[in-house]
């Protein structure tokens, strides 16, 4: 009897101590999950910084439209300073300019809040004890040495540039154009930016086909300026009219746009910009992607959301490389619509993909307009594209080019189109 109750004492107990370390073992394997779920997720928020808002900007402060100016030589310098300003060391310091009129105002402001500390890498001069003990023997050296820390570059940009604010506020009331001049004393003339305390990493073209919207050129430089200048780009914004009266061709004139600027220097990418959106978010970068790149995702007049997969049109990023792989956009779309479809059949063809920015971040708003004339042949030249697309566009690309000027915001072409022969 003794025997047969310690069995099954025996019986119970042994199941008992295994199911402890069972649940041991669980626990264990649990808590690997975590720790590797924990580390996993802190890697993805340092891959996805850019698209955090700045934690540093008050939970209280406004939105504001910053608007740059120089440390060296106030908003309101003189000519001859803006043009020597690519040479000064000082940093540059931000105003908010909220009204149509603010600007008016931002020299003064500007002037009275001069930053003196350099923006570019010191020099350490040497003093004349340490020059006298150091050329033993070794003059030459110390010459050549002189001379690199003279010469030295600034440091590259930083990939997630640090001024980035997030949401804007968008301004649809621009001041006058030389009240913008003014204001924008970091831009050269010609339209172009870039960043004095560091190298960017990126040399972008944007490129605005344009006609008659002259008011709406103008809140777009007002709006982009400000933003390219935060995004730390070697940027130049090239506007690119058509003249005449007859059908309007946005495809050929980014086309135009495309040649000419690479007259001016070389370029990475190219921005093809819409003359009436505004961006609404300083992280949308306007940088060189890795596939062609739609970057008007979320646009208020379709209530911020992406109409269809494959849009192209609006605002896009194309490299240099991307864009001439695929011949550029087709020239046969006179008047409104499927020059943008077209362009996003040719990247297909290509292997590429359109790429894009989440919803929250490629966000703008639309200017009103008149709407132009659709070209009842679209959905054709669409239908027949394929056959096209390696004698279509850059290959056949015509015009004439009737004026050239070089004003403070912007580079503008005056261009006379050639129509070419209509396809079968």
């Amino acid at each position: 009897m003794t025997v047969a109750a310690s069995s099954a004492v025996a019986g119970v107990v042994v199941p008992w101590h295994r199911a402890h370390i069972y649940k041991v073992l669980v626990c264990i394997v649990l808590a690997l999950i975590a720790l590797q779920y924990l580390s996993g997720a802190i890697d993805r928020r340092s891959i996805e910084t850019i698209f955090t808002i700045n934690t540093s900007r008050p939970p209280h402060q406004h939105r504001t439209l910053v608007i740059y100016g120089t440390g060296g030589s106030a908003a309101a310098g003189s000519e001859d300073d803006m043009q020597d300003e690519s040479t000064s060391n000082a940093s540059s310091s931000s105003i908010s300019i909220s009204g149509p009129r603010a600007s008016e105002a931002s020299g003064a402001k500007n002037a009275s809040s001069i930053e003196s500390s350099a923006a570019g890498p010191t020099s350490n001069s040497k003093s004349s004890s340490d020059v006298n003990a150091s050329n033993n023997g070794n003059n030459n050296n110390n010459n050549d040495d002189d001379d690199d820390e003279g010469s030295r570059e600034p440091p590259l940009c930083p990939a997630v540039p640090p001024n980035l604010v997030g949401p804007i506020a968008v301004s649809k009331s621009p001041p006058d154009l030389s009240a913008m001049e003014k204001a924008f004393a970091r831009v050269k003339q010609g339209g172009r930016g870039a960043p004095v305390e560091c190298r960017a990493r990126y040399r972008v073209a944007i490129v605005v086909p344009f006609r008659d919207r002259f008011p709406h050129l103008m809140t777009l430089l007002y709006n982009l300026h400000p933003l390219l200048l935060r995004q730390q780009l070697d940027y130049q914004i090239f506007v690119v009219e058509q003249e005449g009266t007859g059908q309007f061709n946005r495809a050929m004139l980014m086309n135009v746009g495309y040649v000419e600027a690479l007259k001016e220097r070389p370029f990475d990418c190219f921005v093809f910009h819409d003359v009436d959106l505004l961006p609404e978010d300083d992280r949308n970068i306007y940088n060189c992607p890795e596939q062609p790149r739609h970057m008007s995702v979320a646009i208020d007049k379709f209530l911020y959301r992406l109409p269809y997969s494959d849009l192209f049109g609006g605002v896009s990023a194309m490299t240099t490389n991307h864009f001439r792989m695929v011949n550029g956009f087709s020239n046969v779309f006179w008047g409104w619509g499927g020059e943008d479809d077209d362009m996003a059949n040719r990247i297909k063809s290509r292997g590429l993909h359109i790429s894009r920015y989440p919803a929250n971040i490629a966000r703008y708003k639309m200017l009103t307009h008149k709407k132009e004339k659709a070209n009842p042949k679209r959905y054709e030249f669409l239908k027949s594209g394929k056959k096209r697309f390696l004698t279509d566009g850059l290959a056949n690309l015509q015009y004439e080019i009737m004026v050239k000027k070089r004003p403070k915001l912007y580079t503008w072409f005056l261009v006379r189109l050639t129509q070419p022969a209509q396809p079968s």
